[in-house]
């Protein structure tokens, strides 16, 4: 009389193989499944701010601040304290634009979905840095303007550099604030040997209290949002 064969036991549906399973060892233990997604998170925003050399940016935006505040305590004319800070305002905002520029390319687009929230808050995070900054080393000094003339030159220099990010690439991201710089300084040297009319798109030759000044710079910093957001810097490489 042979034996009844018992059956083997076979793996519930959609299981792997036993030989392609993981070790026990190896396995993620279940307690760790609720941390996992916040442990990736704050993983990634580490990577993309070191990729984007973010902590260096945080280190020249504030050598540009202390090298305003001391150079206030220096004895200027009239036109060099209102030039003074237009270049440390274009200064700090070229340093944000220059963070656009990725050391992926083509690879970090197609695989990074979450990069256009990452752009957006990097952006958006260094130009309040950079406008606190500068505003906080002109506090109590004689700071031309005034704190409402850093903040629309800070967001609209940076506006332009990211807008030149985005066409140019991050690389060449400088050419945008400095070029509008010397297009600033102009303006205001001419107000300064004489009354001027100015386009409110020149906002560095308007007074701080300007709105159209103010919406000119702004409509200019929120293009530049939301291009870099949508497109982030251009590579010259990947095309």
């Amino acid at each position: 009389m042979t034996a009844a064969r018992t059956p083997k036991a076979r793996p519930a549906q959609g299981a792997p193989p036993a030989h392609l399973a993981p070790p026990a060892h190896l396995a993620p233990p279940a307690h760790a499944t609720p941390l996992a997604r916040p442990l990736a998170g704050l993983r990634l925003v580490r990577l993309h701010l070191a990729s984007r050399r973010i902590p260096v940016a945080l280190a020249t935006i504030a050598a540009c601040a202390v090298g305003l505040r001391v150079a206030l305590h220096w004895p200027w004319d009239t036109y060099g304290a209102l030039q003074l800070p237009l270049i440390i305002e274009a200064g700090a905002a070229t340093v944000i634009a220059i963070t656009t520029a990725s050391p992926f390319g083509e690879p970090e687009r197609a695989t990074g979905r979450w990069l256009p929230v990452l752009r957006l808050g990097t952006a958006l995070a260094l130009t309040a840095v950079a406008a606190g900054a500068l505003t906080g080393a002109g506090a109590g000094a004689d700071l031309a303007g005034g704190a409402l003339d850093v903040i629309r030159n800070v967001a609209g220099l940076t506006g332009i550099g990211l807008l030149c990010a985005a066409v140019l690439g991050g690389a060449l991201a400088w050419t945008g604030p400095m070029t509008y710089m010397v297009v600033g300084a102009y303006a205001l040297y001419s107000n300064w040997h004489g009354p001027a009319t100015t386009t409110p798109w020149i906002w560095p030759a308007r007074p701080p209290h300007d709105v159209g000044a103010a919406l000119c710079a702004g409509l200019v910093f929120a293009a530049g949002v939301v291009l870099i957001t949508v497109r982030g810097a251009r590579d010259p490489a990947g095309e």
